[in-house]
């Protein structure tokens, strides 16, 4: 998917990442894997905006629908979906399947989303009318009914059941809505001044007080920049290497995980895949 950013390349991110060798790293874990291919993306067509505040949603909707069955059929199956992309709207089908399958069968949802920014936009508040920065606020239920029903239903989760970690770039219309509900946010800034640790222990103490199925939407600029270039949107002072694997380690020790997502992987503006690479080190550590 590179629909929902203003660049291309975020679509040549899952062969990156394999090239990167996810796949020998979680068979090294003891996992089966399963590839199930890509979900086929229309590309962008120039007359098709219509909303220029919602750009190329009608291919987004039409594939994060196709991603949602994917991803509730793999939970079905009793399986771990892991979900390689392509820009950060693709969490919009993402989260709609795990919504799904966890309505469907008593579960209750929690989300870490891992990101420099909130994702918090909507077709009123968003700048760019990029839809990689509504996704989150979408599965949540705020926005434009056509991205928050997605799947035939709204919302996918509860703030109260959610946590943003790593941000450090908020638009003034994101930050509105992120204190209008009193959204739990973990910025760069704490990170910093507390340690990942405490932060990280103050995260999981809310979140898993409520949940048993956990989703981690993993964009990985959240990583500093120097570590990891290859992303669309960069942003200085992100995670560390220690600090990204004790994120992950600490997350992955709740037990509960279940479902995982890579966003924002652009080769294109990549060094040598030093980006895959290190995105792939960083999520073997939440599914050991």
């Amino acid at each position: 998917m590179n629909l929902g950013a203003d660049k291309y390349g975020a679509e040549l991110g899952p062969a990156a990442l394999r090239n990167a060798g996810i796949k020998r790293n979680l068979k090294q874990c003891g996992y089966n894997i399963v590839d199930n291919g890509d979900i086929t993306v229309h590309g962008k067509i120039e007359d098709e905006n219509t909303n220029p505040k919602m750009k190329h949603y009608e291919n987004i909707v039409f594939s994060s629908t196709k991603l949602a069955k994917s991803v509730e059929d793999s939970l079905l199956k009793k399986h771990f979906p892991l979900v390689l992309g392509g820009d950060h709207s693709m969490a919009l089908g993402t989260i709609a399947g795990v919504s799904s399958f966890c309505k469907n069968n008593g579960k209750h949802l929690g989300v870490i989303w891992i990101d420099a920014h909130a994702d918090m936009n909507t077709d009123e508040t968003t700048l760019s009318g990029n839809i990689h920065g509504m996704p989150l606020a979408a599965s949540l239920g705020f926005g434009n009914n056509i991205l928050t029903g997605i799947y035939g239903f709204s919302n996918k989760i509860k703030s109260e059941n959610c946590s943003l970690i790593g941000i450090r770039d908020v638009d003034d219309g994101e930050q509105a809505l992120i204190n209008k509900i009193n959204f739990p946010t973990y910025t760069m800034e704490q990170v910093k001044r507390e340690g990942i640790t405490e932060i990280t222990k103050k995260m999981l103490n809310q979140l898993t007080e409520n949940v048993d199925f956990l989703h981690v939407s993993f964009d990985i600029d959240s990583i500093d920049p120097k570590l990891a270039p290859g992303v669309g949107t960069t942003v200085p002072n992100g995670f560390d290497e220690e600090e990204i694997n004790t994120l992950m380690i600490m997350i992955a020790e709740t037990g509960l995980v279940k479902s995982l997502e890579i966003t924002e992987v652009n080769p294109i503006l990549d060094i040598k895949n030093i980006s895959s690479e290190f995105a792939v080190k960083a999520s073997t550590f939440l599914m050991r």
